[in-house]
């Protein structure tokens, strides 16, 4: 195929007698086409190719010997029919029949002489968009049998990499018929890979095992994914362990039309597994036998210790709930004592004194609640209210806090920057992290001594600090001149629950919390630390432009309503009650449902609504979609958002809308009376 762009537009000619030749290709250079003369019929067969888009020849021209024409023509490919005009001779008129003078097999539209150039040209242009047609049906057969062959192509290596894996794959049909099975099939069941293909599981598999597989077949055909463990015996082998994967398939409509099945031998990986736990278990005899290689046996234990830490950090919610459970059990005891004390007096219509215990239960469970915003913030998830602040103004202020949380043993000092240092933070969360920085620096210094606050515009260089990159921070450093801390100790002061603090003098989540709050701020921090030298804890923090600063609103009493319709939606019953009864002895009247879809038909109904209070986290529809949902319906509605954990609540400035505002779980009454009346309209 040729790639000029003069491809099936050339007119060429044929007409052997006269000017006949010329006056047509004048006539059709004038019109813009590309006319080309060939002398006879022999040189035309020579030249017709992927430019020719037409030929025009005269009565005479095919007089004669047209052997070799109909031979080019033959040797056409299938897609092209080149098309003739033929101009008859004006004597033909006088003939009282018309015999053919071309082949029936060609594509010839016959006109007759004189004819005027309107005419001519009007049936050339008609014959070259005819054969344009043909070159776009060339295009797409070509481009048909490209990817027919592409996809042949596809197939062929698929099913290369498929039967050279050690792993048996197939796809099952909703009929639970193999229509694909790799080459592992022959040496798994002594099948050939023909023999497979079209057969049920059942007849492949076994009877005991398909009873045993089917009901995961039938979760993947519901759309579930099964993944599990079993002991496939092998005649030859013994033993074998298998990994079973099936994976659901949808089609173009979205429909499951089978299941992938994929199972991988483990067996190694048990044996090895078992092997180990073995060993553990040899060792540990070892060192309650031979107390006198008590050094060399713990120094294994250590090795093995260690490879469990490393396979537990895969384990992220087992080694939270490990680390957590004996604070949380604590504080879930204060709590539950507490109430139950009160309850006990009740009964004995006792009343004195019960504001001790209910303290004691709100105490409990304020700390309950700042453990869970530390490992929110270790895991990056809690609702950051970030706003442009000065960094030096937050360093002075947090010193009376520090100077009252650590003692007359540890001197404060406090070295602003010269110039301003602009930041967009979350405030109350960064004074946490400071104050969370001064008591480990404090626990360093049990004697005393002193703690430095630094703040100070930096530019780190590249590869500078680890995992600080190079740009312009406001650098906040925290020094103390305590016992320090040995290398392997700062390359592990980040991680959850690791502490060098005594049993009950920490949960370890200081640190990690600190690390959390700096990586979702968009900051990072570094460690400098010796032995015996102090540690000085390095906190950077990207620069923003300085923002005007609004005045802080006087506080205002809280104010009960008058009958104001909110709709609650909260999926949890003991919270959904308890915000009704505060609603309901505040004055408003409250309409409350479990999720989005409940919500959903109130709020596209007339009944008036003044306020909508949604928990973020709801089963189905969130409570951000919920609220994008109402304000189609009702655009100036005024939103209250709760939330406890909500990972796409992560930067409020960017998840809240004009008219929304968001309260944080747990919270206390005068909080969401305030939050309620403050999101209603005209504060009321």
């Amino acid at each position: 195929m040729s790639d000029s762009d003069d491809g099936g537009t050339v007119v060429r000619i044929v007409a052997p007698f006269g000017r006949d030749a010329d006056s047509i290709a004048a006539v059709l250079a004038n019109a813009g086409l590309k006319p080309h003369i060939a002398p006879g019929l022999e040189v035309l067969a020579s030249q017709l190719d992927d430019r020719t888009g037409l030929v025009v020849v005269t009565q005479e021209a095919v007089a004669r010997d047209s052997e070799a024409l109909l031979q080019a023509l033959q040797q056409q490919p299938a897609w092209s029919d080149i098309p003739f005009i033929l101009l008859r001779s004006a004597r033909s008129y006088r003939r009282s029949t018309r015999e053919p003078l071309l082949p029936g097999s060609i594509n010839v539209v016959e006109m007759d002489r004189p004819l005027g150039s309107m005419s001519l040209l009007s049936a050339v242009q008609g014959a070259l968009r005819a054969r344009a047609k043909q070159f776009v049906v060339r295009d797409q057969v070509t481009a048909l049998a490209d990817g027919r062959a592409a996809l042949a192509r596809s197939e062929s290596e698929l099913r290369l990499i498929a039967d050279a894996m050690p792993v048996l794959i197939a796809f099952v049909d909703r009929a639970l018929c193999f229509r694909f099975a790799n080459k592992a099939y022959e040496s798994w069941f002594e099948l050939a890979t023909g023999d497979v293909i079209g057969r049920h599981v059942r007849e492949v598999i076994g009877e005991p095992v398909w009873q045993q597989r089917r009901p995961a077949m039938e979760a993947a055909l519901a759309g579930r994914e099964a993944v599990f463990e079993i002991v496939w015996p092998h005649r030859v082998y013994g033993r074998r362990d298998c990994e079973v994967r099936y994976s659901p398939r949808r089609d173009a409509e979205g429909r499951i039309d089978g299941f992938h099945v994929f199972v991988t031998d483990i067996t190694a990986a048990k044996l090895a597994l078992a092997s180990s736990q073995q060993h553990a278990h040899a060792l540990e005899a070892m060192v309650a036998e031979r107390t006198r290689e008590l050094e060399a046996q713990m120094a294994a234990r250590e090795a093995s210790d260690a490879a469990l830490r490393q396979s537990q950090k895969m384990e992220a919610i087992g080694q939270l709930t490990g680390g957590i459970a004996h604070d949380f059990n604590n504080m879930l005891t204060g709590i539950l004592s507490a109430l139950d004390i009160v309850r006990l007096r009740l009964d004995m219509g006792r009343v004195d004194d019960l504001e001790r215990f209910l303290d004691t239960a709100t105490a409990s469970a304020q700390r309950a609640a700042a453990l869970t915003q530390r490992l929110l913030a270790f895991s990056r998830r809690q609702s950051l209210d970030a706003r442009p602040v000065e960094i030096n103004t937050l360093l002075v202020s947090v010193q009376h806090l520090l100077h009252s949380t650590l003692g007359e043993a540890v001197r404060i000092r406090a070295e602003p920057s010269p110039l301003p240092l602009h930041a967009t933070l979350d405030a109350n969360q960064f004074e946490s992290a400071l104050l969370n920085l001064a008591i480990n620096a404090r626990d360093a210094m049990p004697h005393g001594g002193d703690l430095t606050l630094r703040a100070s515009a930096v530019s780190v260089r590249q590869g500078q600090y680890t995992a600080v990159p190079a740009g312009d921070y406001a650098m906040v450093a925290v020094a103390d001149t305590g016992a320090g801390m040995a290398p392997e100790v700062v390359e592990r002061a980040f991680e959850p629950f690791f502490t060098t603090k005594p049993i009950g003098k920490g949960t370890g989540l200081g640190m990690s919390m600190v690390y959390g709050f700096m990586q979702q701020s968009g900051g990072h921090i570094a460690i400098e630390s010796s032995l015996g030298e102090g540690t000085t804890v390095l906190l950077f923090i990207p620069l923003s432009e300085a923002v005007a600063e609004d005045e802080p609103a006087p506080s205002q009493p809280i104010r009960r309503g008058a009958g104001q319709s909110i709709l609650v939606v909260e999926d949890d019953e003991q919270v959904r009650m308890l915000v009704t009864v505060v609603l309901e002895d505040l004055g408003y009247h409250a309409q409350v449902v479990g999720d989005a879809d409940a919500a959903i038909p109130i709020l596209a109904s007339a009944q008036n609504i003044d306020l909508l209070v949604t928990d973020v986290g709801l089963p189905g529809l969130n409570g951000r979609q919920l609220a994008e949902i109402a304000r189609q319906s009702r655009p100036a509605l005024p939103i209250l958002f709760m939330t406890g954990y909500a990972e796409k609540a992560q930067e409020r400035a960017a998840f809240l809308d004009e008219g929304m505002a968001m309260i944080a779980k747990p919270f206390l009454l005068d909080e969401f009376s305030m939050a309620v009346r403050t999101a209603m309209p005209g504060g009321a």
